[in-house]
């Protein structure tokens, strides 16, 4: 492993942010690496997304924090979002990994996310650390904590297509190890 970089993936929703950072996920630790933070998954249902998971990586614990049938005054397109189980799970996660892992991952940076004052500071305390992170982040969102990283001179910001995301895994391990700046 080089020295700590940070990397955001980030492409249009479906082009497999998500896929390309588990397979990073798996290839680290296959190398012996520990991996903490947090992911989303989504929640299917008769075929279809009904809603989001959030998952500690280290601990597995997992609940879902955004579903169609969810009341909340934060609505995003069709999901209605429980910021309390996303502090709870993802948050812990964020602060879980910051303390145990040598790799935090942070999946997703997105619309819902960013609505957690909780989860922005953690977000934001994760980046200052001297530790490799991995995140992924909605491509559109003109957030501020989006916008605050994308400007970071500190992060490399890796795009993902349905062409490309079999191979980018290779090319964030490569860049892991030092080889690719």
């Amino acid at each position: 492993m080089g020295k700590t970089i940070k990397i955001g993936i980030t492409g249009l929703p479906g082009a497999g942010k998500t896929q390309s950072l588990t397979r990073v996920i798996e290839m680290l630790e296959r190398d012996g690496k520990t991996v903490g933070g947090m992911i989303t998954q989504p929640v299917v249902e008769h075929s279809r997304r009904t809603g989001f998971y959030v998952m500690n990586w280290l601990s597995k614990e997992k609940e879902i924090f955004a579903h169609i049938k969810f009341s909340s005054k934060i609505v995003i397109g069709r999901y209605g979002v429980n910021l309390e189980i996303l502090d709870r799970v993802g948050v812990k996660a964020l602060a879980q990994g910051g303390e145990q892992a040598e790799i935090i991952v942070i999946d997703e940076i997105g619309k819902m996310e960013v609505e957690s004052e909780k989860f922005v500071d953690a977000v934001k305390n994760v980046l200052d650390l001297e530790k490799t992170v991995i995140m992924t982040l909605h491509k559109k969102s003109r957030n501020a904590l989006l916008q605050e990283i994308r400007r970071r001179d500190d992060v490399r910001i890796l795009e993902v297509t349905p062409i490309n995301r079999n191979l980018l895994p290779y090319k964030i391990m490569k860049l892991l190890s030092g080889e690719l700046l």
